[in-house]
């Protein structure tokens, strides 16, 4: 793959995160097209999946995304099928989504062409360095998410592609 000449010299993350984000949504966005909500569908779909919330609640704050915007999320993915609220053995009081089966054979597909797609998105970078990046961006996101999680990682991304300011951050979006 032929790439363009870097300028090193501006060292700052902004243009680079940038154009990573927006290019990462134009080829995996394609790729979510018919989920619902899109990327965060996707997002709360690999997590009901892989991880294990105890309920709606705790998927949101594990996410950053609004309790209030999951409920609408889930009762989308509940509309498609996707998922189901069942009760929550260890806390009756609690209702925690679990993946339908029709959503596992959705999830699966996805992850197939969201996988193709996003090693599309990384062409520059050999696997190896593939595997290096992933590992270091979850790292970093992981510390920022600590310092800041009052902010909605969902609204930084969509301030970013859409280059509004975040809600709360002001001009520094």
């Amino acid at each position: 793959m032929d790439t363009a000449p870097v300028d090193t010299t501006d060292q700052s993350l902004g243009w680079p995160l940038g154009v990573l984000l927006r290019g990462y949504e134009a080829v995996v966005g394609t790729e979510l097209d018919g989920l619902p909500h899109r990327h965060r569908g996707y997002q709360v779909m690999q997590e009901v999946v892989h991880g294990d919330q105890p309920s709606q609640l705790a998927l949101a704050v594990h996410l950053g995304i609004d309790r209030t915007v999951m409920t609408y999320l889930i009762d989308d993915l509940v509309a498609e099928g996707l998922v189901e609220r069942q009760p929550n053995p260890a806390d009756r009081r609690q209702r925690k989504i679990v993946a339908t089966p029709l959503g596992l054979t959705r999830l699966a597909e996805t992850c197939t062409r969201v996988a193709a797609a996003e090693e599309r998105v990384l062409g520059a970078l050999d696997p190896g360095e593939q595997a290096a990046f992933r590992e270091m961006l979850l790292r970093v996101a992981g510390s920022v998410r600590d310092v800041d999680d009052t902010t909605d990682p969902c609204a930084v991304a969509a301030a970013t592609l859409d280059a509004q300011p975040v809600p709360g951050r002001g001009d520094r979006g």
